[in-house]
């Protein structure tokens, strides 16, 4: 039995991940969602004081309390994932990205290449909930606007601290190919021999590429639940072949 600690990207709680987590418990694993501070569904004006420094605080708790945790992140998620694996990677089995990137120490969302298609903030601190998703429509999106809460701004500008502790952890990334991200992406990314880029080539680095967009975790719940089960069994493919 594997425990998957699952941490939403922007404006989502612990609740994008039900149908995955209903999944990964039927196939006998242990799922724990997290709601990120700030976006609870009672959060009011203070969630606008909220930092990223409380994000990576959160996901470390609940590591410590549930570990060790195969530790899955979406989008904007892999800040306070990877800062919380930072800070206690031998709680971390397996880190696992699903449609994101790694940070840098000293990166933040807002300086990063997502950081372009941010909203701008409110005067209360917030980034508003978008009106429309790439990719999910109809109840799904609905079903989104009913639950979804406005991001507390300082989670996306503040500089995440990384010592680098956490590039031991094995990697895997999750790809969603109609997003643009694929294996022949990363493959690109670390031919310019950057720095930053030479864990996408680590031996316990592994890929996985899916057939949706950006939030497989509503559009295909099922397949992003057993992908993460592979990938939590060392599977995937590597960088080259």
């Amino acid at each position: 039995m594997t425990t998957f600690l699952l941490v939403p990207g922007l404006w989502m709680g612990g609740w994008a991940w039900d149908a995955v987590a209903e999944e990964l418990t039927a196939r006998g694993h242990r799922a724990v969602p997290v709601t990120l501070p700030g976006l609870e569904p009672e959060a009011g004006p203070a969630a606008g004081q909220v930092r990223l420094a409380d994000h990576v605080a959160a996901v470390a708790a609940v590591a410590n309390r549930e570990g060790p945790v195969v530790l899955v992140a979406h989008s904007y998620g892999s800040y306070p994932a990877i800062g919380a694996a930072d800070l206690r990677p031998e709680l971390v089995e397996r880190i696992v990205l699903v449609d994101t990137g790694t940070p840098e120490d000293g990166e933040s969302l807002a300086t990063s290449f997502a950081g372009a298609h941010l909203p701008p903030a409110t005067a209360g601190g917030l980034l508003p909930v978008p009106a429309e998703l790439t990719g999910v429509t109809g109840e799904l999106l609905a079903h989104y606007h009913r639950h979804a809460r406005p991001q507390p701004a300082g989670t996306v500008t503040d500089p995440v601290t990384l010592t680098g502790a956490w590039a031991a952890v094995p990697t895997t990334g999750v790809f969603c190919l109609e997003n643009g991200l694929s294996i022949e992406v990363a493959r690109s990314l670390h031919a310019t021999g950057a720095p930053r880029f030479a864990k996408l080539a680590a031996p316990t680095t592994t890929y996985f590429e899916l057939p949706t967009g950006h939030f497989p975790m509503l559009t295909t719940p099922a397949l992003l639940a057993e992908t993460l089960t592979r990938a939590a069994a060392g599977e995937g493919a590597p960088l080259h072949s």
